[in-house]
């Protein structure tokens, strides 16, 4: 079973953590949580969701897994302020790994200038950071392109952005 990144921080859309987590745990995956220090319990914006970060991305490599996953919310936003977080978004595209981003999650994937060219959705309002980064912005409730990159809208989209993210891990 694959063994999952997730990079998240304080303010994750709780939903889109917790359900795709479950998901992935569910049919055997591994699920990590990766912030800036390990041990630490970071809270969803709606604050029904703990998550006890499970390494410091200075601790981690991107080879060590088999997919990315990014939440949404602010914590997105905050994270690609870290190149480092972003330099490890960035491996994962350009080694053609799954990557699975819902709503603000693809803001991640757009510092790290590597949506150029590919067919992806996320949140409203990054619709036209997503146009600027070169993406041809699909608003669908799930997007699957170039069989590595699942990317969804809304936490109403969870069911589909989970279904499509497990077909990409049974590959």
């Amino acid at each position: 079973m694959a063994k999952i990144a997730t990079l998240i921080t304080n303010l994750f859309e709780d939903s889109e953590y917790t359900e795709p987590a479950k998901a992935f745990k569910d049919a055997g995956h591994e699920v990590v949580t990766i912030e800036k220090s390990a041990g630490v319990e970071v809270t969803g914006k709606q604050g029904t969701a703990k998550v006890k970060t499970d390494y410091g991305i200075d601790d981690v490599k991107p080879q060590d897994f088999a997919a990315l996953f990014i939440p949404g919310g602010f914590s997105p936003d905050q994270l690609r302020a870290d190149d480092r977080f972003v330099q490890f978004a960035k491996t994962f595209m350009d080694d053609k790994k799954p990557v699975f981003a819902i709503c603000h999650g693809p803001q991640l994937l757009i510092t790290a200038k590597t949506l150029e060219g590919r067919d992806a959705t996320g949140y409203k309002s990054i619709k036209v950071d997503m146009e600027n980064a070169g993406v041809k912005y699909v608003d669908k409730e799930v997007v699957v392109c170039q069989n590595q990159l699942v990317t969804s809208r809304t936490p109403e989209d969870i069911p589909a952005f989970n279904r499509e993210s497990l077909k990409l891990l049974e590959k």
